[in-house]
């Protein structure tokens, strides 16, 4: 397949679960970031394994390490989760970033080798190696139509971050081009929710 399947996978995906992204969108308050994320309410929740995106979840676009606030999280996560539990499914899964991981957090793991998201294969090679029913799964994004999507293809849990981390000064152009990706992207689980 072409590097930018995933792109048309999205669309053609996301029509076919345009009410479910309808109803997670419209269910995610505008300021949900990862820090409203109360870990012990997850597990209670029946949330078993993690499943995060890095650009926008833990540190702006390009960002070569997640921000303090978001390594704050990650401690927080590790500690009940366990850090065998928690995985960063990006599509752009970085050696520094792999590097930073491995000195910091050697137990989490980068799900690579699988098509990009919205496909499902991250999230069921997470529930393989996790050894977890997908469905216990969620799949932290701020993308609808590549993580959450994907979720909702896999039957993992899908959450939305309607506010992510951005930095205009640091890449203004890779900012300005996700933020209006994100808007976009919104309008159109709108449009076809219609239909």
């Amino acid at each position: 397949m072409g590097s930018y399947s995933h792109i048309t996978a999205g669309f053609l995906l996301g029509f076919q679960h345009r009410l479910e992204l309808r109803r997670l969108l419209s269910s995610t308050p505008t300021g949900t970031g990862i820090l409203k994320l109360d870990p012990k309410l997850l597990i209670s929740s029946g949330v078993t394994v993690l499943a995060l995106d890095f650009d926008g979840v833990l540190a702006h676009h390009g960002a070569p390490v997640p921000l303090p606030e978001a390594v704050a999280w990650m401690k927080r996560c590790e500690a009940l989760f366990g850090g065998d539990k928690i995985f960063i499914l990006s599509n752009k899964p970085t050696e520094g970033r792999r590097k930073w991981f491995a000195e910091h957090f050697p137990a989490m793991r980068f799900i690579s080798g699988v098509r990009k998201k919205p496909y499902p294969d991250g999230l069921n090679k997470t529930a393989e190696l996790a050894g977890v029913p997908i469905s216990s799964i969620m799949m932290v994004d701020d993308r609808l139509l590549t993580g959450c999507l994907a979720a909702l293809v896999a039957g993992a849990r899908p959450c939305y971050i309607r506010r992510p981390y951005a930095c205009f000064a640091f890449r203004p152009f890779a900012e300005l081009f996700f933020w209006k990706l994100r808007v976009m992207e919104r309008l159109l689980v709108r449009l076809i929710a219609l239909f």
